[in-house]
């Protein structure tokens, strides 16, 4: 419940104009690339990296999307709000300073997405399937993440994505 009302004060400082950057360092690597652009379809995507999941059973590669990364508090408040639509081969990567419960919501987002909680040691920790456009329901992790990927709804059961499976990521340089 603690995430839930840094979540709503988060938002209640980006609505009131107090923006602050968050200065935690990624140890997968910096990317600087140039801000999005708005387009009919809401933001822009940006790719930052590559993301590859890989099989909990054989260490297999299930599938490699490209990425965009949130990792200050203004990107991670944005998230994916306000895109219309996004690529089967593209995802965003939310990365927190920490190891936390986390829960997300589909406020002011069009299209359903796969809510895929990642722990520290690269693991999916759990995933919330097909999440309905623009609710407001809180959709926990229910276990500790550091990291959580939005991609399209129905992408973890297309892909064959699980619990267990593992993740692993690359930023692009600059």
């Amino acid at each position: 419940m603690q995430l839930h009302l840094k979540c709503i004060l988060i938002t209640g400082l980006y609505a009131a104009g107090c923006h602050q950057p968050n200065n935690s360092n990624n140890t997968a690597g910096n990317s600087t690339s140039a801000p999005a652009t708005e387009t009919s379809n809401g933001t822009a995507f940006k790719q930052q990296g590559t993301l590859s999941f890989i099989a909990k059973s054989n260490a297999d590669t299930l599938r490699k999307i490209d990425i965009q990364l949130a990792k200050t508090d203004q990107q991670r408040t944005d998230g994916l709000m306000y895109r219309k639509s996004m690529s089967d081969d593209q995802g965003m990567l939310f990365i927190f300073p920490d190891m936390e419960e986390r829960a997300f919501w589909m406020k002011n987002t069009y299209i359903s997405l796969d809510i895929i909680y990642i722990a520290d040691n690269m693991e999916i920790v759990s995933i919330q399937k097909y999440a309905t456009p623009l609710s407001e329901e809180s959709l926990p992790s229910y276990k500790k993440a550091k990291y959580v990927l939005e991609v399209n709804g129905g992408f973890s059961d297309k892909y064959h994505i699980s619990y267990g499976d593992k993740i692993t990521y690359e930023t692009l340089q600059p």
